[in-house]
C-alpha cells in the first residue's frame, strides 16, 4: 500500500474528529466561558501558576510534554509484533474517541477547579481515600516514566554523540529566551527567532564536535540527566519549562512538516504485512497492543500534564480545545509518521536496527529514508535530535509533577525534598538497563492512569449533573484492557524472577482495584 494514502486517511479522520466530535463534546458536556478567570490569572504565584504570554507558547509546552518519545517508540514496537494495520487503527480511533476526550476533559475539569491535579479532583468528586490511592498510583507510574526516559535519553547520547551539544545547549538558550520574554519584555517573534537560530548553530557545531564519554557512557549520562531532572523541576515554569518546550515544539513541527512533504515526494510503498497475528511473536494483541502504543492513542500521562502544568498556565478557557484535544490529534499524526517511517524499511534493515539500536535507531533510519530529498544525509541525526528534545521535556515535566504529588501526599513545604525520592528511585531503575520490562509495565500503568482519570472526570460530571457516556465508556474499555495487561505482565515477571517489577505490578493492581471500588457509584449510574 502507498504510504501517502495511509497518511491522508489518518489526517482526514483527525480533521473530522476535531471538526465535529470535539464541537459536539463542547456543546453537550464541556461548555466554555471566555469571561471566566482561569487559575493562572486567579492565583498567579510566580512559580507554577503563571499565565502564558499567548496560547501558542502554552501549546508548545503542552505538546512537547505529552509527545516525548512514546508516540515514536510505541508504534515501532507494535509494528514489529502485530503489523502496521492494527497499530494504525488503534492510533486513529484511540486518538479521536479516547485520547482527545481524555486530554481535553482533564484540562477542562482542572481549569474549573483552580488548577487542581486529577488526583485532588478525585478527592472531592469521589472520596478522600481516592485522592491518596490515586496519588500513590500516579507516583509509581511517574517513577517508571522517568526511569524509562532516562534510559532512552542516555542511549541516544551514546549512539548519536552529535546531538549532545544541541540537546543540552538548548537548556541555557531556553533560559535566555524565557528571560527575554518575561523579564525584558522582548517581542515574542524576536525571541523565538533568536532561540531557533541559536539552536540551528548548536546543531551545526554538534556535527563538528560530537561529545561522548569513554567506558560506561550510558550510566554516566543517566546520572547527569538525573541531576538535570532535579534542578529543572524546581525552577519557575516561565524560566525553563515554557520557553524550552516552546522552542522544542518548533523542532517537532519542522520534523512533522519534513516527514509529510517527504512522504508525498518519495511516495514509499509499504510492503510489510498490515497484520501479522493475534498472538504476535511474543504477546497477544489484546491487551498488549493497547498498552504498547500509549502516547499516540491515549495516555494517562497526558492527564497529569493537563491538570498538573497546563491548567496552571492557560490564560483563557477558549484555548482548552485546541491545546487539549488538538494536541492529542497532532501527537496521533506523529505516531502515524513513526509507523510509516519503519513500515517502509526493508525487513532485514528493520530487524538489524531493532536489534542494534532499538526503536529509536529504527525510527531514525526510516525517517532518513522518507526525508532524503529534503534533509539528505542529515535526516537520521535530525530525527534523533527531535526525539531527544522531547525526551528531555518529558523528564522535566514528569519530575515536576512528581514533586507536586509528593507535596500533596506528604505535605512537604519546600521544593527540594519532594523531588529527590522519585528521581533517585527512577535513576536506580534506569541503571538496571532492563528498559523493555520497564516499558511494558510503564505502558500498562500509564494506561490505567488514563482509565482512572476518565473515571474521576466522570465522577465530576455526575456531581455536576452532566452526561457521562463520552468519558465513562472509554474509561471502561481502558480499565478492562490495562488491568488484563498488568496481570499478564505480573505473571511474566513472577516466572522470570523480576522481584522489583513484580512488586510494582502487584501494587498497581491493588491500587487500581481500590480506586475502582471507591468509585463504584459511577458504574451504577445510567450512562446518559
Amino acid at each position: 500500500m502507498n504510504s501517502v494514502w495511509v497518511l491522508l486517511i489518518a489526517a482526514a479522520s483527525f480533521f473530522l474528529g476535531y471538526r465535529f466530535y470535539l464541537r459536539f463534546l463542547i456543546r453537550k458536556v464541556f461548555p466554555l466561558n471566555p469571561a471566566r478567570l482561569t487559575p493562572a490569572l486567579e492565583i498567579n504565584d510566580g512559580v507554577d501558576y503563571i499565565p502564558a504570554k499567548n496560547w501558542f507558547i502554552l501549546f508548545g509546552h503542552h505538546f512537547a510534554s505529552i509527545a516525548g518519545a512514546a508516540p515514536i517508540i510505541g508504534p515501532v514496537i507494535a509494528f514489529s509484533v502485530w503489523g502496521w494495520g492494527a497499530a494504525l487503527l488503534w492510533i486513529v480511533l484511540g486518538s479521536i474517541f479516547m485520547g482527545g476526550v481524555h486530554d481535553f476533559s482533564s484540562l477542562y475539569v482542572s481549569m474549573r477547579n483552580k488548577g487542581c491535579s486529577i488526583s485532588e479532583i478525585g478527592r472531592f468528586s469521589i472520596s478522600k481515600k481516592t485522592k491518596y490511592l490515586f496519588s500513590i498510583f500516579i507516583l509509581l507510574t511517574l517513577i517508571l516514566i522517568i526511569a524509562v526516559f532516562l534510559y532512552f535519553c542516555a542511549n541516544t547520547f551514546v549512539n548519536n554523540p552529535e546531538i549532545v551539544l544541541p540537546s543540552l545547549g538548548l537548556i541555557p538558550v531556553a533560559i535566555l529566551v524565557g528571560f527575554m520574554i518575561y523579564k525584558m519584555n522582548f517581542n515574542i517573534s524576536f525571541a523565538t527567532i533568536f532561540g531557533l537560530s541559536s539552536l540551528a548553530l548548536l546543531a551545526y557545531f554538534g556535527n563538528l564536535l560530537p561529545l561522548s564519554f569513554g567506558g560506561n557512557a550510558q550510566n554516566y549520562w543517566i546520572i547527569i540527566l538525573a541531576f538535570y531532572c532535579f534542578f529543572a523541576s524546581i525552577m519557575p515554569v516561565n524560566i525553563l519549562l515554557q520557553p524550552r518546550d516552546y522552542l522544542s515544539a518548533y523542532l517537532l513541527f519542522a520534523g512533522i512538516g519534513c516527514a509529510v512533504v517527504g512522504i508525498f515526494l518519495t511516495r514509499p510503498v509499504i510492503t510489510a504485512p498490515a497484520f501479522l497475528t493475534f498472538k504476535g511473536s511474543v504477546e497477544p494483541i489484546w491487551p498488549m497492543l493497547f498498552v504498547t502504543i500509549a502516547c499516540g492513542a491515549i495516555s494517562g500521562f497526558h492527564s497529569l500534564i493537563a491538570s498538573g502544568t497546563t491548567s496552571k498556565q492557560i490564560p483563557n478557557e477558549i484555548y482548552a480545545p485546541r491545546i487539549g484535544y488538538g494536541g492529542m490529534l497532532l501527537e496521533g499524526i506523529l505516531a502515524v509518521i513513526a509507523l510509516i517511517s519503519v513500515s517502509v524499511l526493508a525487513a532485514d534493515i528493520f530487524k538489524d536496527n531493532l536489534a542494534s539500536a532499538g526503536p529509536v535507531g529504527c525510527f531514525g533510519k526510516g525517517y532518513s529514508f522518507i526525508t532524503l530529498p529534503l534533509l539528505g544525509k542529515y535526516g537520521e541525526s535530525f530525527a534523533v535530535l527531535i526525539l531527544n528534545a522531547f525526551i528531555l521535556t518529558t523528564l522535566d515535566t514528569a519530575s515536576r509533577i512528581s514533586r507536586y504529588v509528593m507535596s500533596e501526599l506528604f505535605h512537604f513545604k519546600g521544593r527540594i525534598l519532594p523531588v529527590l525520592f522519585p528521581v533517585i528511585l527512577a535513576s536506580l531503575l534506569a541503571l538496571s538497563g532492563k528498559w523493555m520490562s520497564i516499558w511494558a509495565i510503564f505502558g500498562a500503568g500509564n494506561q490505567l492512569i488514563a482509565a482512572l482519570a476518565l473515571i474521576v472526570v466522570s465522577a465530576w460530571l455526575v456531581k455536576n449533573k452532566k452526561r457521562i457516556r463520552f468519558t465513562l465508556l472509554p474509561a471502561i474499555f481502558m480499565l478492562l484492557t490495562t488491568m488484563a495487561a498488568i496481570i499478564y505482565k505480573l505473571n511474566y515477571f513472577l516466572k522470570t524472577g523480576n522481584i522489583v517489577l513484580s512488586i510494582i505490578s502487584i501494587m498497581l493492581t491493588l491500587l487500581g482495584v481500590s480506586i475502582i471500588w471507591e468509585a463504584r457509584f459511577i458504574f451504577r449510574k445510567r450512562v446518559s
